[in-house]
């Protein structure tokens, strides 16, 4: 059985692209008409709880620049 690749090598570029089609998506799931079965209104739901995990993860491994010498004033 083949093994994944777990060694990535993506620019910021590729990330941010990534992470604009990831809203793009869930911003069309989240706006689409209510008038459907119950069964595709929790397929769209999980699959947007599926890509806001997937953004949240995505944030939490960007580092942010903070200067290391006086204050921060963030905002």
């Amino acid at each position: 059985m083949p093994q994944y690749n777990d060694m990535f090598e993506l620019s910021v570029e590729d990330m941010d692209l990534i992470e604009t089609a990831l809203r793009n998506s869930a911003s069309s799931l989240s706006h689409k008409p209510t008038g459907e079965t119950d069964g595709s209104r929790a397929d769209r739901e999980d699959t947007l709880r599926r890509i806001h995990d997937l953004l949240g993860r995505l944030h939490d491994q960007k580092i942010f620049f903070r200067p290391k010498d006086g204050v921060y004033v963030g905002g």
